[in-house]
């Protein structure tokens, strides 16, 4: 029913209207091209689909402001670095007393305590440390897999994304592992050490752990950096079962599934992982990331410092576990990331989750809608993905951008990537009404125009 001439249209329509009505973000990208490399500070500020950067003003709980003073229900919330709102308070005053104390020192604070003793009773494993990001927080995991086991390779499902990780970039095209495509300056084969195969798919599983060299299994209780892949009934048990079974480390990245419950998807719905990672959210969008483990495994973890040489790990950065992260931290497990906050988050995604079915059904789409706890998105597509394969072939890029262009132009921020909601617990029911009437306008508008 949706042509691409009219999301031609629609989209050229909607960049003339967008350019408009963002002089000032216009002038501040060209004054921010003199010195930043293609006019941002980082590069994934340019994946929002528009003719140019929206350079933002403010944000505050579920709402965002831009350079031009326009105002947006932020349903993105920082690609999930805030997806328990913008600068929440206990957040905020956090920083700022502990920014008067000193920033980093290279020594635990009391706040270190309280967190640890909040991380483990949340998640269900006694002992954590502290990363900058999820990224590195997965590479120190992949590194300690390897040497507690004595095994060389990495098992990863096709499609996953767990932050600017080497090993995992390996793909599944015709059924062959690949390396993925886009990767800058790769110049080692890592489908020698990286074992990849479909999400969902026990057989594959069962084989590739049976041959005995698999360190870990390092994977999201539900994928959703491919659009969203959910677990069939049974697989998560079935992978815990697989991995113990055959000695494999099972570890739970769950930077974005955190979205599910209080103790994510693992410590809420189970199975337990040895291994936990935790990323972007725990300090309310202040750069760090957690990772925990079972008792066996910190075992085998001084185990293999005694026997090994004293040095450099390959583990840690100067600025890991820094005084602020973890006053955020702090602030944020016992103050913002409480059982409350998922009260309110959980039932309103589920009103934006069946708002968003009735918009597509009232436009006789044959769309589908996926959720996940808070985290929810709807897929150009009539049915949901088994796997990394099939979810791929459902993306619809060209007409993902001109919704999004579409959406921001009305004040509506979702996920620029894919078509992706997050509820947060700062979020209003009138906000998921207003997201749902835009959807509708922007759909009728690209039904509309083929008539």
């Amino acid at each position: 029913m949706i042509t691409d001439a009219a999301i031609a249209r629609m989209r050229a329509t909607e960049c003339e209207r967008f350019v408009a009505a963002n002089p000032r973000s216009a002038a501040l990208g060209r004054e921010a091209a003199r010195h930043w490399h293609r006019g941002v500070p980082f590069h994934w500020m340019l994946d929002w689909g528009t003719p140019f950067t929206l350079f933002a003003s403010r944000a505050q709980g579920a709402e965002l402001w831009d350079a031009d003073g326009h105002r947006y229900d932020d349903f993105c919330l920082g690609d999930t670095g805030s997806m328990f709102g913008h600068s929440p308070a206990p957040v905020a005053a956090a920083l700022a007393r502990q920014a008067a104390q000193g920033l980093t020192c290279m020594l635990p604070t009391e706040d270190a305590v309280v967190v640890a003793d909040a991380l483990a009773k949340r998640f269900k494993l006694p002992f954590w440390q502290v990363t900058s990001s999820a990224s590195e927080a997965n590479r120190a995991v992949i590194r300690w897999c390897r040497g507690i086991t004595g095994r060389d390779k990495v098992l990863v499902f096709n499609g996953c994304y767990h932050g600017a990780v080497d090993d995992v970039f390996v793909d599944l095209r015709a059924g062959e592992p690949e390396l993925r495509k886009s990767l800058v300056g790769q110049v080692y084969d890592v489908r020698a050490h990286t074992v990849v195969i479909e999400f969902n798919d026990l057989p594959a599983l069962e084989a590739a752990l049976a041959v005995g060299d698999v360190a870990c299994v390092l994977a999201e209780p539900a994928m959703t950096n491919v659009g969203m892949v959910l677990p069939q009934p049974g697989y998560l048990e079935a992978v815990r079962a697989a991995c113990t079974r055959h000695g494999t480390l099972l570890v739970w990245d769950e930077t974005h599934t955190i979205s599910t419950g209080y103790g994510g998807h693992s410590a809420t719905f189970g199975p337990l992982g040895d291994l936990f990672v935790l990323g972007k959210p725990v300090g309310g969008g202040v750069p760090c990331a957690v990772f925990g483990f079972t008792a066996e495994v910190a075992e085998r973890m001084e185990k293999l410092r005694d026997e090994g040489e004293k040095g450099h790990s390959g583990i840690g950065t100067t600025l890991s576990a820094n005084a602020l992260a973890l006053a955020a931290m702090r602030a944020c497990l016992t103050e913002v990331m409480t059982p409350a906050a998922y009260d309110h988050m959980l039932p309103l995604a589920e009103v934006l989750a069946a708002k968003t079915r009735d918009v597509i059904i009232a436009n006789g789409l044959d769309w589908h809608v996926a959720q996940i706890g808070s985290r929810g998105e709807f897929i150009c597509d009539p049915t949901p993905a088994r796997n990394g394969t099939e979810a791929r072939a459902k993306m619809h890029g060209q007409l993902e951008h001109a919704l999004h262009l579409f959406l921001i132009n009305r004040g509506v921020l979702i996920a620029p990537f894919h078509n992706m909601t997050l509820v947060s617990p700062a979020t209003r029911p009138e906000q998921v009404d207003r997201l749902a009437e835009v959807l509708d306008q922007c759909l009728k508008t690209l039904i509309g125009s083929d008539r």
